[in-house]
């Protein structure tokens, strides 16, 4: 039976995730003075983002603690990044259709979203969770890379807004960047691989990814297709 740290408990985890969501209401709420729907869509994400932490989290890991002592609370605390992409995506989407938004709000959500993610990391390094695997006799330092990657995606995000290249589509490249590093690292994280040697969040990195190049793909066509017109 797996053991599993409880970030819940972890003071720092908490304050990380509440800093990382006050980011995220201060800054669409300055935008919402262009735009008063703003402030819905991303209510929107954030209530998908933990939806969809909670079903990655579901899916990949909590049927291993069935007979734990404790797996309430791992099953009520638990939850996983990949699944919060997917999920806040999702929310956003439909979000926007109920208001009826037709902008596009994904380049915003990309120059924000590594910092709660860092951020969340931060916390996850003072709850003892997400740790990396023996490597050469050391353990592979998993949660410092993967604030080294947020980092790295913020710096380059924000130059390429800044420059105005890929308009309208740095979400789909944050998404599948995220979702191809994460599968890549997965297999130097300490977590179960029950499907033939992959985890359950390499699976949904996996489909995250190609869904988002599908995205791609799909919104730089029906640009084509306007600019033509």
């Amino acid at each position: 039976m797996p053991d599993f740290p409880k970030p819940a408990g972890s003071p720092v985890y908490l304050a990380m995730m509440v800093i990382g969501i006050g980011i995220g209401v201060v800054y669409w709420s300055r935008q919402a003075k262009n735009d008063p729907s703003l402030p819905l869509i991303y209510f929107g994400g954030l209530v998908g983002a933990f939806l969809g932490a909670k079903i990655a989290f579901l899916f990949s890991e909590a049927w291993l603690y069935t007979e734990h002592p404790e797996r309430w609370l791992i099953w009520l605390s638990g939850k996983s990044i990949t699944g919060a992409l997917p999920g806040g995506w999702a929310g956003v989407e439909i979000m926007k259709r109920v208001v009826g938004y037709q902008g596009i709000t994904g380049d915003r959500f990309a120059v924000l979203i590594p910092i709660p993610l860092a951020l969340g990391r931060i916390g996850c390094l003072h709850a003892g969770c997400c740790q990396g695997n023996e490597v050469c006799g050391f353990t592979w330092p998993s949660i410092p890379v993967e604030i080294g990657f947020q980092l790295l995606a913020l710096v380059i995000l924000f130059t390429l807004k800044r420059r105005q290249l890929f308009q309208g589509q740095l979400f789909h490249l944050y998404l599948i960047a995220y979702g191809l590093f994460r599968f890549a690292h997965e297999f130097l994280r300490d977590t179960p691989k029950p499907f033939l040697g992959l985890s359950g969040y390499q699976i949904i990195c996996l489909l995250l990814s190609l869904t988002a190049a599908i995205a791609f793909v799909h919104r730089r066509n029906k640009m084509l297709e306007s600019s033509i017109a």
